[in-house]
């Protein structure tokens, strides 16, 4: 049996066991309470609670956010409810406290500060109606715990356990609790027969309603409720005995109570009518829990009493401790039998509340002539402590024989361990005295001279990114009255977060200036500086004072003549210098200041119509709220702001719109009154990450819970809108406000888009509408037809399970079912037990998850009890990869989502109409294997097995046939920008935008929150610009940062093939997107797509002219290969009027030369390195390009290799990643027209029925490097010459600054993984605009996604470097690793995605840089790539470390790629997660350090000390891997 050593330990345990949910109160959700650390244990060993049965559910709240608030709607609920907290919440939670009283809440209370406990934050609370119990020992802790649950349950009243925790803090271990006592004492099966009934109303006032009770029967009732007056219902006030007042906290009770006998009084009870209820007493409350402590004496023999008395049993004096007891009795019981103290009592209280005084008279030896009465309470209000009065009124009311004892109160201090027994003998000369002191103070007042470190409010770090915008707008201006650890504060960080605090401060602070502001006025007309120059400066300057701009702009030069002056009164103005510059002046607050306990202060900001500025930030997560209890009363401060219409308000988002957030902050600072700025910054603690908050953040916005908005009453009177929507969609409450003023017609009006977002209402109750109608659609449809019914329900990711099932239902139709097939999410659960035959097919998402259109409806299975399907037959098919996992322990997610719907189904009564199908990639033509075997069983069992005359099924629509239906690439794209219905395009059309240079995608990190309110995925469009060699001007830079902003998600994305993507453009945007790009004269057609893409070229700064020969032939391939199709132009480019001239009817015909009008098999790339640079990884592409220098250092021509891919499907050997093979040399003039020959052999040699096997490596693998080299050397009419010799150093670029051969310089800036974004720390973006906007020169995009700037003369070179360090352009000082890592997107738009990449790796990267630094490696380059699935975006085959997505915080671990991008890597280990990875990392990083040879590079490392075999060639990529997959059977 394990022991407890603490008692906060001993009292978390009794509260984890007894409770449904356990509110645990911390300083903050990243610092832990006394109890919070063990709760948390407890949750993760799993413990088996005696009440709930799963265990209780933990919650951590901040002390600071009305924690109490929570426990309301759990306890209507029938919930037990328990609170683990300090006493600092105590006193603003009063106004709860008396509500709660009526309620079986038990909360637990550790008095601070913990040196030296406050125990007023107790006696202010004595009257609130709850019961008080105190504990003082660590065994006495476990014991009262659980008393106090268990009272709670019996007398359906609200208990307060406190204790000190310094009491017991050296105390011996105790054995932990006995789990079969607890569920005795707490007897839970008859706690949970009583009936919770919910009360009618909800308020936050006193009374609501509810009121603890007692029946006949002695257990409590909760069913009494007031009228709607507010007065008790006839029926009760007739049905309760007339036995007098009975308030358990009031002194005068402790009166009359002291006369009565203790024992519950039931006569009054045994004349009334069965069903009689009365209100719970005191005496009752003393029967519960001397029955209780009667059941713990039973079992342990533990005693306990109201007032616990310990001493002599003819002990004449006595002392009454209400405070740290700990000392005082170690010191009285370490006193030998004839020592000072050996005739002395103890007395404390166990049962404080309610106080009764017929049992202090009865622990009490009737020889006590004299009681020294001990109160540690600090904030002493009344001139008589609280307990004094409690034992006087007792005791001189009490029976007694020998008289009233004569009591003495004392204040009790701080004592020190070696001055206890000075201070037991002071406080008895006092008491033995002819004229004792009344309230004499012992110890230490106010506690001690050095108190330990209570924790303090702090602005979380992950808050920091607001702080940082307002130090970055306003500079030396912002002053921040309640700035957490400023000076300027000037007192405790808990009084400076309350918004009262902070607007005294404010307002005196702008007192003070008007003030200065006069003195200056009075300077200026006197004579009293040694010149006039400061009187005609001080004169301007008092007239622009409160202008802002101007009075800032004159602060320095009236500073510098004052200065000048040397008179005696500017030496005096002087010293106030700072008040010449107007400040802007800010209150930062929480969300706290948005519950009614600390709202008050926020009211009056407002209504004083003073201007000050507000920011508050609000740290709820939507997914939080969405469930929260509404009870909580978390007010919308910005709509409470904007109905008093004389405040500036703004919603803000930093991790929405950056851009926005700058702007509201402008004009909150502007506006000439109070300012109100609603900051969105949600987490769940304190250090969450950035991907976290950014997800969170995302969420909100996108659903309306959080909109971004700027309100300015002020714009009436320049007859502008007086509110701006800068989101798309807004909450209900807010329209309500905007509809009331007539502010919502005119924003339709002004954003006619807006309208159906502004006027719908997205909820629960809406999806479940449309599964309703899309239901009763096909149901309609199927009333004509004949046989028998099947449904057919589907959950798919990337449309094999679709495909399947629409086919099965295709074929069911064909044999003369009636099928209907639909997603498994679309579908209305309820109906499912009324089908006839259900089959269900489902692919496998992550690690044995259901696919994402799955989700609800198997949450909906698996969670039911009530779901009869007892009438139904069913059939399930599961796809799925059983390598995909290759260790035995993770076999059991292979078609497990399959597995398990089958097994659910048949336990809810389900009949079989076959065995479940498994569906395996491995199989020889993969899942359709075991569907060809699966199928047949279900037409025998549905008996239309035998059906003749089927008709022959369509073959499936390919993308060969969409391309050559598409009328050279125009499908149906232009009709689709039309429809405004949706923001997505037909699917035909997501293939044919791929040749535009756009992807339709959508947000990954919405589509549960979408889905569940009813609505699309949020689409939106990738656009990928085409840009041969990655060099553009200054203009270009500045066109593509505008359209970033005004057409997509206010950033850009640098790739790794060298050009400017854009992210987030919604349909609505993109033919505006593309115009503006052509007006910047580039384009987007055939970036993507089955054509040869963007033409890559190594950057090359130090080699100006030779970089400038090279660039030139990337242009001309790339033009060379452009399609010709006049589509682009049509779609994107032409105005309305610009109708182009038609051929035969409406057919409008093409000519593609070099594609046709199938284009290509697959995609196409070519790449330029320029050595002995590979950074643009020349081996990975369908062509790669050497340059070959000539004698004269120009370009001669080109080594050409052939053949190189990167894309690979996991645990699919048959796909493969393959390094270029060399086909041999060509010169510069010959070289374009060889790239085409190449490019015309994979056209019509390519596989175009299987496109996992369409890339050119494949196509050279199955015919032979020689052959196909014979077949491009067929078509140019000559044979290659020899290859030159070359030499690679590196793929990876060279930061900071470069000097080229014409003395230009060129500095290559770090852009982790090409995102070029303002944050609050980092104003990249911004920084690169200005920039453009003075460079000369050009930018070079590199294949690494970084940026070169190129180009900058000597002249200019001083001013761009202040530039580059105003923004912090110039730190290049990382670590070797991240400046040679590289990320795809991946996650939230990529739909290939399956893990995290751009937004992880540089997380990953963090953890090991303390590793590379211990290790002496911070400076090392080692190629780390990430990718967020095997596609290989950005080349992570080649990479010396790489780790390719597999499900989502999944990876695939590779090693031993070449560090000069030569050489392909391999499987290391399969499917691991951060914590592996940080296990495998680290030891081979140290192993790396100590054992590599000179000039070893990290990939040949692995593979000289056998961690991975070298990969030789793409077809042996998959063999010799370091983790063989298991073969056994799932």
């Amino acid at each position: 049996m394990g022991s407890v050593t603490a008692a906060s330990e001993a009292v978390a345990r009794i509260a984890y066991l007894s409770s449904d949910i356990v509110l645990s109160v911390q300083p903050a959700l990243s610092i832990d309470s006394e109890f919070s650390a063990h709760l948390r244990n407890l949750a993760a060993q799993t413990l088996l609670s005696v009440v709930a049965k799963d265990g209780p559910e933990v919650q951590p709240l901040r002390h600071n956010v009305d924690p109490l608030l929570s426990a309301f709607q759990p306890l209507r609920s029938g919930k037990l409810v328990s609170v683990t907290t300090s006493s600092s919440i105590l006193l603003s939670s009063i106004p709860h406290l008396y509500k709660l009283a009526q309620y079986p809440v038990v909360i637990h209370v550790s008095l601070h500060p913990t040196d030296y406990p406050d125990y007023s934050e107790i006696t202010s609370i004595r009257q609130s109606g709850f019961t008080f119990l105190q504990s003082e020992t660590l065994q006495e802790a476990q014991d009262i715990a659980l008393s106090s649950h268990a009272l709670a349950i019996k007398s359906g009243k609200g208990v307060i356990h406190f204790f000190d925790v310094r009491n017991s803090a050296d105390d011996d271990a105790i054995p932990i609790e006995d789990r079969e006592l607890v569920r005795s004492v707490l007897n839970v099966d008859t706690a949970r027969t009583l009936p919770f009934v919910p009360s009618g109303t909800s308020t936050l006032y006193v009374d609501d309603g509810r009121r603890a009770d007692l029946t006949d029967s002695n257990f409590p009732s909760v069913n009494t409720f007031r009228g709607q007056n507010g007065t008790r219902n006839a029926a009760t006030e007739q049905s309760t005995p007339k036995t007098g007042s009975r308030d358990p906290s009031s002194v005068g009770s402790s009166v009359r109570e002291s006369s009565a006998d203790s024992r519950p009084s039931m006569s009054s009870v045994t004349s009334m009518d069965s069903t009689t209820t009365r209100l719970v007493s005191s005496e009752d409350i003393f029967s519960f829990v001397t029955g209780i402590w009667a059941q713990i004496q039973s079992a342990t023999g533990r005693t306990y009493q109201p007032f616990e008395y310990s001493g002599p049993a003819n002990a004449e004096s006595a002392i009454f401790v209400f405070g740290s007891t700990g000392l005082f009795v170690d010191e009285i019981q370490a006193s030998a039998p004839s020592a000072e103290f050996a005739s002395v009592g103890i007395i404390t209280a166990r049962l404080y509340r309610p106080w009764l005084g017929i049992k202090l008279h009865e622990s009490m030896p009737s020889t006590i002539k004299r009681i020294a009465v001990l109160e540690q309470v600090r904030r002493k209000t009344t001139k008589w402590g609280p307990i004094l009065l409690d034992i006087l009124t007792s005791l001189k009311a009490g029976p007694s024989n020998t008289g009233t004892p004569l009591i003495v109160g004392h204040q009790l201090g701080y004592i020190e361990p070696a001055t206890a027994r000075q201070a037991l003998r002071g406080i008895f000369q006092n008491l033995n005295s002819p004229s004792p002191i009344q309230n004499l103070e012992v110890g230490i007042a106010g506690g001690p001279k050095q108190p330990l470190p209570e924790y303090q409010l702090k602005q979380p770090k992950v808050e920091n990114a607001y702080m940082k915008i307002l130090d970055q707008v306003f500079g030396e201006r912002l002053h921040v009255a309640n700035r957490q650890d400023a000076a300027d504060a000037g007192i405790s960080a808990t009084i400076a977060a309350n918004p009262e605090f902070g607007f005294g401060s404010l307002l005196a602070r702008i007192a003070h200036r008007k003030r200065f502001i006069g003195e200056v006025q009075d300077a200026a007309r006197g004579r009293d500086f040694a010149t006039d120059i400061p009187q005609c400066w001080l004169s301007d300057w008092t007239l622009s004072a409160e202008d802002t701009k101007k009075a800032n702009g004159m602060a320095q030069e009236v500073i510098a003549r004052l200065a000048t002056d040397g008179s005696r009164l500017a030496s005096q103005l002087l010293s106030s210098k700072g008040l010449f510059f107007k400040e802007s002046q800010w209150l930062i607050g929480s969300d706290a200041w948005a519950y009614d306990l600390g709202n008050s202060g926020v009211h009056h900001v407002i209504a004083s119509g003073a201007n000050v500025n507000m920011l508050i930030i609000d740290s709820q997560p939507y997914s939080e709220r969405a469930a929260a209890d509404a009870l909580r009363r978390k007010k919308d401060i910005g709509l409470y702001a904007m109905n008093f219409g004389n405040a500036y308000v703004a919603s803000v988002a930093v991790y929405s719109s950056y851009t926005q957030v700058l702007e509201a902050m402008i004009e909150a600072d502007s506006f000439d009154g109070p300012s109100v700025v609603v900051a969105y910054l949600p987490y769940n603690m304190e250090d969450d990450s950035a991907l976290t908050v950014l997800q969170e953040t995302k969420k909100a916005v996108d659903l309306g819970y959080w909109p971004l908005y700027r309100w300015n009453p002020g714009n009436d009177e320049k007859e502008e809108p007086s509110f701006q929507l800068d989101s798309e969609r807004i909450k209900q409450e807010l329209e309500e406000f905007l509809r009331r003023d007539n502010h919502l017609s005119q924003l339709m009006k002004r954003h006619p888009e807006f309208s159906a977002n502004l006027s719908g209402s997205y909820g629960s109750e809406v999806r479940a509408l449309q599964k309703r109608k899309a239901k009763d659609a096909y149901n309609a449809m199927l009333e004509g037809l004949y046989g028998a019914p099947m449904t057919v329900l589907f959950a798919s990711d990337n449309g094999n399970a679709e495909s399947l099932a629409k086919r099965l239902g295709y074929r069911g139709k064909a044999r003369g079912l009636k099928t209907m097939v639909m997603a498994m999410d679309d579908y209305p659960i309820e109906d499912l037990g009324v089908e006839e035959n259900v089959v269900m097919v489902t692919s496998t998402a992550g690690q044995g998850e259901f696919p994402q259109n799955g989700h609800s409806f198997w949450n909906a299975i698996k969670d039911t009890a009530d779901l009869d399907l007892s009438s139904i037959k069913f059939a399930v098919f599961a796809l799925g990869d059983s390598h995909y996992w290759p260790r035995k322990e993770d076999k059991l997610y292979y078609n497990k989502p399959g597995k398990d719907l089958d097994a659910r189904v048949a336990f809810l009564g389900g009949k079989r109409l076959t065995e479940a199908g498994l569906g395996d990639d491995q199989d020889p033509d993969g899942y359709q294997t075991g569907y060809g075997e699966w199928e047949p069983k279900l037409w025998r069992a549905l008996g239309v097995d035998n059906v003749e005359g089927l008709p022959e099924e369509p073959p499936p629509i390919t993308n060969e046939d969409i391309k050559i239906q598409s009328n050279y690439l125009r499908g149906t794209i232009a009709e689709g920008l039309k429809d405004t219905t949706t923001g997505a395009i037909a699917a035909a059309d997501q293939q044919l935008t791929k040749f535009h240079g756009t992807y339709m995608q959508d947000d990954r990190d919405l589509r549960d929150e979408r889905k569940a309110q009813g609505l699309e995925p949020a689409y939106s469009f990738m656009i990928r610009c085409r840009l041969p060699g990655g060099v553009a001007t200054p203009s270009q830079w500045m066109q593509m940062d505008s359209i970033s902003s005004s057409c997509g998600n206010e950033t850009v994305k640098l790739t790794t093939r060298q050009t400017f993507q854009f992210h987030g453009v919604v349909k609505g945007k993109l033919r505006p997107a593309m115009r503006a790009i052509n007006k910047a004269l580039m384009t987007t057609i055939a970036a993507c797509g089955d054509v040869n893409r963007n033409v890559m070229c190594s950057s090359l700064p130090e080699k100006s002219a030779y970089h400038h020969d090279v660039h030139q032939v990337s242009a001309k391939i790339s033009d060379h290969l452009l399609p010709s199709t006049t589509a682009y132009h049509e779609i994107w480019l032409k105005d309305e009027d610009d109708n182009k001239t038609q051929i035969a009817g409406d057919a409008i015909v093409d000519h593609e030369p070099l594609y046709g009008p199938t284009y290509l098999p697959r995609k196409f790339k070519i790449t330029i390195a320029i050595p002995p640079h590979n950074d643009t990884d020349v081996y990975a592409h369908d062509i790669g390009l050497i340059a070959i220098k000539g004698a004269d250092g120009r370009l001669e021509g080109f080594n050409v290799l052939a053949g190189g891919g990167m894309g690979v499907t996991h645990n699919n050997k048959k796909t493969y990643p393959r390094t270029g093979s060399m086909l041999g040399y060509a010169s510069t003039d010959k070289i374009h027209y060889v790239c085409e020959k190449i490019m015309l052999v994979q056209r019509d040699h390519g596989d175009r029925k299987n496109r996992k096997h369409a890339r050119l490596k494949y196509t050279m693998d199955d015919m032979g490097v020689d052959v196909f080299r014979g077949k491009v050397e067929e078509l140019l009419g000559y044979r290659f010459e020899q290859p030159r010799h070359f030499e690679f150093k590196s793929n990876i670029d060279t930061f900071g600054w470069q000097k080229d051969e014409t003395g230009l310089n060129h500095f290559t800036f770090f852009i982790e993984n090409g995102r070029v974004e303002d944050t609050a720390e980092f104003k990249m973006r911004t920084g690169l605009r200005e920039i453009a906007k003075v460079h000369k020169g050009d930018f070079r995009l590199t294949g690494n996604q970084h940026l070169i700037l190129s180009g900058v003369q000597d002249d200019n070179l001083e001013s761009i470097k202040n530039m580059m360090k105003q923004y912090k352009l110039d730190n290049v000082q990382f670590s070797g690793l991240r400046l040679s890592s590289s990320a795809c997107v991946a996650f939230p738009t990529c739909g290939l995605a399956m893990a995290e990449s751009e937004r992880y790796l540089p997380e990953l990267i963090t953890k090991l840089e303390s590793c590379l630094e211990e290790n002496g490696l911070k400076q090392d380059s080692i190629v780390m790539r990430m990718t967020g699935c095997p596609n290989g975006c950005a080349r992570p085959w080649l990479a010396e470390v790489a780790f390719v997505g597999k499900a989502y915080g999944a990876y695939n671990m590779y090693l031993g790629g070449g560090y000069h991008g030569q050489r392909l890597n391999k499987l290391y280990r399969s499917s691991i997660q951060e914590e592996e990875i940080l296990d495998i990392m680290k030891p081979l990083l140290k192993r790396y350090a100590m054992e590599r040879e000179d000039g070893e590079r990290f990939g040949d490392f692995t593979i000289r000390s056998g961690f991975i075999k070298e990969t030789t060639e793409g077809r042996r990529f998959h063999e010799d891997v370091a983790e063989e997959e298991s073969e056994d059977e799932a």
